[in-house]
């Protein structure tokens, strides 16, 4: 089966280890296409440190009758049940995301068909894909890419369908998300990439070669 059948849930935070995370944001990517998407502020854990909030405009006075992040177990637990995850540079949402709930509960693992498993990832990474696919884009960051794959004006207009009006903007996490999830979707308008699966995909974001060797092998034999 093909990933662009199969529902991909694009996430972004904004925080770090130590404030917690303060926003997240969640786009439904199927069809090669935006399915939905969510957004909530979070009452911070810890410090937010000034140098971040000058960054993401979240302060912690401002979060404080938020509920933590942490209610959101079930909402999280329930995604990854329905399709892998996916972020850009997705290391960073992986930690954050483990540093809450180190594992989910057993879910399926989309790397290898009829299999299960206790953990988030693996990730599909666009930061990882983009490198691979279009190597003459001059830079891996989020807002560079997609100027240059011609997303900006499509992106403006899903920001103002999904996102709060204060939050329209990058550094922002559903406005991130979004980011994104057009660069994802903007894979499916390639035949031949869209005709990778899902596997393919996983096994194209990650770093680590023995892994990417691992899930290649499976799937040829």
């Amino acid at each position: 089966m093909s990933w662009v059948q199969q529902p991909i849930f694009f996430v972004d935070f904004e925080g770090s280890r130590a404030s917690g995370i303060l926003e997240f944001g969640v786009v439904e990517v199927v069809g090669g296409k935006i399915a939905g998407a969510r957004t909530r502020l979070c009452r911070a854990t810890g410090r937010v440190r000034e140098e971040d909030a000058a960054v993401h405009g979240l302060r912690e006075e401002a979060l404080a009758q938020q509920a933590p992040f942490a209610e959101e177990w079930n909402y999280f637990s329930s995604l990854r049940e329905l399709g892998p995850l996916a972020a850009h540079y997705a290391g960073v949402e992986n930690a954050l995301l483990k540093s809450v709930w180190p594992y989910p509960r057993s879910v399926p693992d989309f790397a290898r068909p009829g299999s299960r498993t206790v953990d988030w990832g693996p990730w599909i990474d666009t930061a990882r894909l983009y490198a691979q696919f279009y190597p003459r884009f001059d830079s891996g960051k989020l807002e560079a890419l997609v100027a240059a794959a011609g997303l900006s004006a499509e992106l403006e207009h899903v920001a103002t369908e999904h996102c709060p009006p204060d939050r329209r903007r990058y550094h922002a996490a559903l406005y991130d998300a979004l980011a994104g999830a057009l660069l994802l979707s903007s894979l499916a308008r390639d035949p031949q990439l869209a005709r990778l699966t899902t596997m393919q995909l996983l096994a194209l974001s990650t770093l680590d070669g023995e892994k990417r060797d691992a899930l290649t092998q499976r799937e040829l034999f």
